[in-house]
């Protein structure tokens, strides 16, 4: 049994972190090679262990995910296709979970879909929040 956690789900406990651990399959992501593709059914979430991934979305560059976070978890709430390819910049490491194999679990156990849950919305609100907060210019101090 893992111990692992992860950071994009703030409130699993060390035992659902084990039981996703535990459902999942590790795989190992190279450089370059694409985890989810925009438009493609997939019926896969992502969490990242190491390594760094590229969200491309139709107008380019959307963010960049990097370990202890989840991936591919707006198609799964929505129930549709992946709106945003997924692009591993560095090797990563991710334990991919099936959609089948999250339902199944959060069945039997119904606190853990909670927690799950909650942690994806606090994630995806703080996403959000860093795509709507203006970027803070530096001044150089030249030209002045």
């Amino acid at each position: 049994m893992m111990s692992h956690t992860f950071g994009g789900l703030p409130y699993l406990t060390k035992n659902d972190c084990s039981l996703l651990a535990d459902r999942a399959k590790r795989v190992s992501i190279k450089p370059g090679e694409t985890l989810i593709q925009r438009g493609k059914e997939t019926r896969m979430v992502y969490l990242l262990l190491h390594g760094r991934v590229r969200i491309e979305g139709s107008q380019g560059t959307i963010a960049h995910i990097g370990g202890g976070q989840v991936v591919g978890e707006m198609a799964f709430l929505e129930d549709s296709l992946p709106s945003a390819s997924a692009i591993a910049e560095e090797a990563v490491e991710a334990y991919a979970l099936t959609w089948e194999s999250l339902s199944d679990l959060f069945e039997i156990f119904p606190h853990l879909a909670s927690r799950f849950y909650r942690s994806l919305a606090l994630n995806l609100s703080q996403r959000l929040r860093d795509l709507l907060t203006p970027k803070k210019v530096v001044a150089s101090g030249r030209g002045q």
